[in-house]
């Protein structure tokens, strides 16, 4: 039995040595803005290694736009950004892109994570 069930536990370790977790650190609702603009935050986590993590491009995703971020003062690993939001809009749905390059043999690669889909609720005062 311990034989059959190895191939599947190495597996799943191996998994899990490089897990990549975006945190939405933005509460569910903001009451709304005279500009329109709210501001969202994600933490990025991973244990990952070969990271490089000067690298890191963040983007908040809305449709088809995207939107830059910029670094937390005093955090190395988070970022926040803002959205804007039409003032007749009540619900906006967005995600979190982070592109980043990656230590391997010969020249750095590529990758991205991507988190998955979060509503903003705007809330009248």
């Amino acid at each position: 039995m311990f034989k059959k069930s190895l191939p599947l536990l190495s597996l799943s370790l191996l998994l899990a040595g490089c897990a990549t977790q975006l945190t939405n650190l933005t509460p569910q609702q903001q009451v709304r803005t005279t500009n329109n603009l709210y501001t969202v935050e994600v933490a990025f986590d991973s244990r990952q290694e070969t990271i490089r993590w000067d690298t890191i491009q963040p983007k908040i995703v809305v449709g088809s736009q995207s939107y830059d971020m910029r670094p937390t003062p005093f955090m190395t690993n988070r970022w926040e950004g803002v959205i804007p939001v039409r003032p007749e809009t009540s619900t906006v749905h967005y995600r979190y892109k982070l592109d980043f390059n990656y230590n391997r043999m010969g020249k750095p690669g590529n990758d991205s994570a991507v988190s998955r889909e979060y509503t903003l609720r705007i809330t009248e005062q």
